[in-house]
């Protein structure tokens, strides 16, 4: 049976870039380190880690021992907390990632109600627009908008929201657009990091589907939602973006939602987790109150 403890500290070495430092981290002397890292290796009866004098690496076997260690650990955690929030709680770090608009905007005042709810608990919120490893990074869940792609995650669905095609009223005066072509050959603001970010169906009022496949110039790409509004606010074309996102903007008239008789594709924002077999009772708590907490909210 496999020592816990032992796997810990060779996850702690790996991540680390060391025995020393690892020693450092678990309050260890760089010997015990050193022999139960020996220990794990000789009771799976192969080499983890190539060992020199500047740094220790992955053998292939480690690589995939270091993957598994993660989730087992987190498993571990995750049963512990469980145990214990029948005692006294939710306690310990929640780590949570979100992007920087949607964070800011809906995630922040929600976690701060739930920690309020929870006095035992740390909260430390990541914002970041960027893809991340939820293992390797240590994060607890993400949040994260659009259409989800194939994942070794598990996702909760918290709400839906719709996407609009703005542009500046200034922009809009020098371009006008009145038909859907006109829309497609427009100049655009692209946010790069959608996987097809030209390619679109939109439903009219008709409700019937049209393709819409984006032809114009892009002089000006970004790579989150904020930079790509700013951009349109500034006169540089049209930025599809999240209507709770532009809503503000429209009604001070710094935007304009162009062609609102058609609809683009309704989006997703998802609560993604690890795919473990102990969900930690903490995570499935925030996921329900995120769940509850946009489903309560007005529109």
């Amino acid at each position: 049976m496999l020592n816990l403890q032992r796997v810990a500290m060779f996850v702690a070495v790996v991540e680390a870039g060391g025995f020393t430092a690892a020693a450092q981290s678990m309050r260890q002397t760089k010997a015990v380190i050193s022999f139960n890292v020996r220990q794990l290796e000789t009771e799976l009866g192969v080499s983890l880690l190539v060992r020199s004098t500047r740094r220790v690496a992955l053998t292939q076997a480690g690589e995939v021992f270091y993957q598994r260690a993660l989730l087992l650990l987190k498993e571990s955690d995750a049963l512990v907390e469980e145990v214990q929030t029948h005692h006294g709680g939710y306690s310990g770090e929640l780590r949570i990632s979100t992007t920087p608009e949607y964070g800011q905007a809906k995630v922040i005042p929600a976690l701060s109600t739930f920690g309020k709810l929870h006095p035992k608990l740390t909260i430390r919120h990541d914002s970041s627009s960027a893809p991340i490893n939820l293992i390797s990074e240590q994060f607890d869940l993400a949040i994260r908008l659009g259409k989800l792609a194939d994942s070794s995650y598990r996702a909760a669905l918290i709400e839906r929201f719709e996407i609009v095609p703005v542009a500046a009223p200034e922009w809009l005066a020098r371009n006008p657009i009145s038909s859907l072509e006109a829309l497609a050959e427009a100049e655009w603001v692209i946010h790069r990091r959608l996987p097809t970010p030209r390619e679109w169906q939109v439903i009219g009022s008709d409700r019937e589907t049209r393709d819409l496949t984006i032809t114009g110039p892009s002089r000006f790409m970004t790579d989150t939602a904020a930079a790509l509004m700013a951009f349109v606010v500034q006169g540089c074309g049209v930025g599809l973006l999240p209507e709770w996102l532009v809503r503000e903007a429209i009604e001070r008239g710094e935007l304009r939602h162009i062609l609102p008789e058609y609809r683009f594709p309704s989006q997703g924002i998802y609560a993604v987790y690890p795919n473990t077999r102990h969900v930690p009772a903490k995570v499935r708590a925030l996921i329900d109150f995120l769940q509850e907490w946009e489903s309560n909210k007005p529109a």
